[in-house]
C-alpha cells in the first residue's frame, strides 16, 4: 500500500483498538494528524538513523519526547481509509523508505 508521501508501508489488518506495539527501543519524534494520509501517526526514531512510522491510530499512549522500549504499548489501532482497523506501519533509513517485510524478523 503506497501512501501520499510516497513510502512504501506495510497494511496490518487487525481489531479496533488492537495495542500497537513499538518495534524497537527509541524516541518519540512525532505524535500528530497533520501529515495528510496517515490519520493519528506516531514516529518513534530509533539508533544510527532509523525511523518506524504508525498510522491510523484510535489514540496514542506516548508523548513528543517520551523514550519507548521494544514492545512497549504506544497505541490502538483505529481505522483507515474505508473505515476499515489498521495498521499502516513504515520503516525508513535515513528518510529512505524501505520495504517492512524485507527489515523485520521473520516469524516462526
Amino acid at each position: 500500500m503506497r501512501q501520499p508521501s510516497g513510502g512504501v508501508g506495510l497494511r496490518i489488518d487487525g481489531g479496533l483498538n488492537q495495542p500497537i506495539l513499538a518495534a524497537a527501543d527509541g524516541k518519540v519524534v512525532y505524535k500528530g494528524s497533520a501529515l495528510r494520509g496517515y490519520g493519528q501517526l506516531v514516529i518513534v526514531n530509533h539508533a544510527r538513523g532509523w525511523l518506524t512510522a504508525y498510522g491510523h491510530n484510535a489514540f496514542v499512549q506516548v508523548e513528543e519526547g517520551q523514550e519507548v522500549r521494544a514492545g512497549q504499548q504506544i497505541a490502538a489501532m483505529g481505522l483507515g481509509p474505508g473505515q476499515q482497523p489498521m495498521l499502516y506501519f513504515e520503516i525508513r533509513l535515513e528518510g529512505e523508505p524501505l520495504d517492512p517485510l524485507t527489515q523485520l524478523p521473520k516469524r516462526l
